[in-house]
C-alpha cells in the first residue's frame, strides 16, 4: 500500500460505535454474553467449545479478578465496521446458510433459514469481532487488553473458513491504522496451533505489519501463498513439547520484537496447542499455556508496546479453565491489573459511565 493511498483511507473513515470512552473503573477485558453459541445442540457438531468465553468469565468472577461492572460490553460490529476490511461479495455470500455451514463446518446450517443462522451464528461471531476492535483501541489507551473472544485468523477479507467468517485481527489493525494518530506498525504475533493464513492474505503487501506465525506445520490451512506474508516463520513438528515448544516462543517472539518496534502488537493466543487437542497435534501442558501467554505479555510490557490478546482455537472443554488461569496468572506477574488503570495517562477518554454499553446513562464516543 502506497503513502499515498494510506493517506486517502485516513481522510474520512465512517461513523463508528465501536471506539468507546469507558472510565478508569473498567479493566479493558471486553466481552459479552452473546459471544456464545447455543443453538438446538447444532454447535456440539463442531469440536468448538461454542460456550466457553461465558466459561472464562464465570472461572474470572468466581476468583474475584473481575465482576459484571468492571468489565467491558462488546458490541456487535456493523455492516459498515466489516466493510473496512470485508468486500460487498463476500457479506452478501454469508446470507447463503451453505455458505456459512462450509465456513463454521457445522452442515445441518444449511438446511436452516439465513435470518435464523445470522441471529444464532453469525451476530455471536460479529459481536466478538466488534469486542477485538473495541479492544484494540482499549490497548492503546491502556497499554493491554484482551477480547475473551475472537482470533478467527482464517478468515480474510473476501473468505472465510476453518470455523471464522470475520476478519477480526485484520479489522482491528486497519480501524487503529485509519484512526489512532500514532500507528503506522503493527505486530501479529500468532501461536494458534494453525496457521493464520486469513490476516496473512490481508497483509501479504503491506509493510506496516510484521507477522510472526507459530504453527503445526502438518495440519489445516497450509496455506503455502499467505506463509508469503510471514516475516518470522515456526513450523512445529507433531506432539511438540513445553521445553521446545517455550524456548522457540521466547526466542522468537523477542526476536520479533527486536527486528520491528510495533506501535501495536496483536497476539492470538489459541489454546489448541494442548495436549490433546483432537486438531492441533501438539503436546503442550496447561502449565505450559499460562508460561508462553506470560512469555509474550512480558516482552511486550518491557518494552512499553500495547498488547491486544484473543483467544482464538481451542477444542478442549478444559480449555476455558486454562484461559482464565493464564488471564490470572498475568495479573499476579504484575503484567495486567487494575493498577495499569490508575497510572497517570493511562487513559485519554474518560467518563463517569458505567463500563457495560448497556448501562443506563452510559455514552459513546463514536468517531
Amino acid at each position: 500500500m502506497s503513502r499515498k493511498e494510506d493517506n486517502e483511507e485516513k481522510k474520512s473513515p465512517h461513523r463508528t460505535e465501536l471506539y468507546t470512552s469507558i472510565p478508569r473503573t473498567c479493566l479493558p477485558i471486553v466481552y459479552h454474553p452473546d459471544y456464545n453459541i447455543t443453538f438446538m445442540g447444532l454447535e456440539k457438531l463442531h469440536p468448538f467449545d461454542a460456550g466457553k468465553w461465558g466459561k472464562v468469565i464465570h472461572f474470572l468472577k468466581e476468583e474475584e479478578f473481575i465482576t459484571e461492572g468492571n468489565l467491558v460490553e462488546a458490541r456487535e460490529a456493523t455492516e459498515e465496521d466489516l466493510l473496512v476490511v470485508h468486500t460487498k461479495g463476500y457479506l452478501n455470500r454469508l446470507k447463503w446458510s451453505l455458505v456459512v455451514a462450509t465456513i463454521t463446518e457445522i452442515p445441518p446450517l444449511m438446511l436452516l433459514p439465513n435470518f435464523l443462522v445470522q441471529r444464532r451464528v453469525l451476530r455471536p461471531l460479529r459481536t466478538q469481532t466488534g469486542g477485538t476492535i473495541m479492544a484494540g483501541k482499549l490497548a492503546m489507551d491502556k497499554g493491554w487488553a484482551i477480547n475473551v473472544g475472537g482470533g478467527f485468523h482464517h478468515c480474510s477479507g473476501d473468505k472465510g473458513g476453518g470455523f471464522c467468517a470475520y476478519a477480526d485481527i485484520t479489522l482491528a489493525i486497519k480501524f487503529l491504522f485509519e484512526r489512532v494518530e500514532g500507528v503506522s506498525k503493527a505486530t501479529i504475533i500468532d501461536l494458534d496451533a494453525h496457521q493464520g493464513n486469513g490476516h496473512e492474505r490481508d497483509f501479504l503487501e503491506d509493510k506496516r505489519v510484521f507477522i510472526m506465525d507459530m504453527y503445526n506445520r502438518y495440519i489445516y490451512p497450509g496455506d503455502t501463498f499467505a506463509k508469503r506474508a510471514i516475516k518470522r516463520k515456526v513450523e512445529l513438528d507433531w506432539g511438540t513439547e513445553d521445553s521446545e515448544y517455550l524456548q522457540k516462543v521466547e526466542l522468537h517472539s523477542e526476536g520479533a520484537l527486536n527486528e520491528v518496534r510495533p506501535d501495536i502488537i496483536v497476539y492470538n493466543a489459541g489454546t489448541d496447542i494442548l495436549d490433546g487437542d483432537p486438531l492441533g497435534g501438539l503436546s503442550i501442558s496447561p502449565q505450559g499455556i499460562v508460561k508462553r501467554d506470560e512469555i509474550v505479555f512480558r516482552a511486550a510490557r518491557r518494552r512499553g508496546i500495547p498488547i491486544l490478546m484473543v483467544t482464538s482455537g481451542g477444542y478442549q472443554k478444559k480449555t476455558a479453565r486454562i484461559i482464565a488461569d493464564s488471564i490470572l496468572n498475568l495479573h499476579q506477574q504484575g503484567l495486567i491489573g487494575a493498577e495499569a488503570l490508575e497510572a497517570e495517562g493511562s487513559s485519554s477518554l474518560v467518563t463517569s459511565m458505567m463500563c457495560s454499553s448497556g448501562s443506563v446513562g452510559s455514552r459513546f464516543t463514536a468517531v
